[in-house]
């Protein structure tokens, strides 16, 4: 293992231009419509606009990213770049922890460091992991895969990671989001080494006969039907067309947070107010880091391959799968809908927390986690 290395070494010259960019950008026209009514508020992102171009201490975040435990692995060719925190007990279980869109791996900081060293927060040492957290291809500090086909997809990077160049013969995953999709994949591609999976979403079966639904789940179709219709935009944007959106977010800062922002937002358990859930500071980094990087581009392939079907579609896993739904999340279904591709052993609804749960609610996803995981450690 290398040791941690900087990720980050932004100039000066590049971060005084993109304040000079902030103060610089031109509005949109208003319209007469109030808050969130029509897409993001102009007043916060105005607010937020102002903060990031004057009195928000980028030096101070980017020393906390280099300062995280980072490293890079090199698949023969292919650059990785992962967190990684040792357990605190020797018998700890590896497990890879998987982040979704739009977020870094910033966001599973926090619960990463709960899993690997749980007596620090009330817990057994015993129940420790060595958190494995690496970044997505073409998110942030790794690179994009080379091609759209003829390349490994990253459940088998993930697993190259974690067996090959890590060495773990065994070991647990979870994600959440595009993570939760590779993290089932992974289990269905190598259930020999992965001994769990826990997910905070479960991809719906490849093929089904309607006749077949019970009602809960025909329910829960018609809701998620209802979220496409409402929320769906950017998904469909991302799966269809993303290369005309690209530029644009890639060329205005304000632009791109009132992009993410209003994500952060709609997505989260923060009953409209951003500020119970996110500080102005977390907010301002995640965009600054698509920002630096210039990967907000490279951040929509997972949506365009999934929908041209370059990606695998779940089909049936058979390692131990548990599914925590938080309520404030993009979709619940109910447990029959996830058994129909999963072998699902535990399914819990959660009491309070969105779809950045590792973020949100740090506890309770470990507690969830570990409690799962703990009858299938291996001996």
């Amino acid at each position: 293992m290398s040791a941690t290395v900087p990720v980050l070494r932004i100039s000066d010259d590049d971060l005084e231009a993109l304040r000079a960019w902030l103060r610089a950008t031109r509005w949109a026209e208003p319209w007469p419509v109030a808050g969130w009514e029509a897409g993001t508020d102009a007043a916060e992102l105005r607010r937020l606009v102002t903060y990031w171009a004057s009195d928000y201490d980028w030096r101070a975040h980017e020393a906390s990213v280099n300062a995280l435990p980072s490293h890079f692995a090199d698949l023969d060719g292919t650059p990785v770049h992962y967190l990684r925190y040792d357990g605190e007990h020797p018998d700890a279980l590896p497990i890879v922890l998987t982040h979704g869109w739009p977020s870094t791996v910033l966001e599973l900081t926090a619960l990463a460091e709960r899993l690997a060293a749980p007596s620090r927060h009330g817990g057994d040492a015993q129940d420790a992991f060595t958190v494995i957290v690496p970044s997505l291809p073409g998110f942030a500090f790794s690179p994009q895969r080379p091609a759209l086909t003829g390349t490994e997809q990253t459940h088998d990077l993930w697993h190259r990671l974690m067996h090959d160049h890590l060495g773990f013969r065994h070991y647990a995953a979870h994600g959440g989001d595009l993570g939760a999709g590779i993290t089932s994949r992974l289990a269905e591609a190598h259930p020999g080494s992965v001994v769990g999976i826990h997910l905070l979403a479960a991809a719906a079966p490849a093929d089904h006969d309607p006749a077949s639904l019970t009602p809960e789940e025909q329910r829960h179709l018609t809701s998620t039907a209802a979220w496409q219709a409402e929320e769906g935009g950017y998904l469909h944007q991302q799966s269809t067309r993303p290369l005309t959106l690209a530029p644009a977010l890639n060329d205005s800062p304000a632009g791109l947070l009132s992009w993410l922002l209003e994500k952060y937002r709609a997505w989260s358990d923060c009953g409209g107010d951003l500020s119970t859930r996110f500080s102005d500071d977390f907010l301002l980094t995640q965009v600054s880091l698509y920002w630096f990087t210039g990967t907000i581009s490279t951040s929509f392939r997972p949506y365009y391959e999934y929908a041209h079907h370059l990606t695998r579609r779940v089909r049936r896993v058979d390692v131990p799968t548990a599914l925590a739904l938080f309520p404030a999340d993009l979709s619940q279904p109910p447990r029959s809908w996830a058994e129909r591709t999963h072998h699902l052993t535990r399914y819990t609804h959660m009491p309070r927390g969105g779809h950045f749960a590792a973020h949100e609610e740090p506890a309770l996803l470990a507690d969830d986690i570990t409690a799962f995981f703990r009858a299938l450690r291996p001996a």
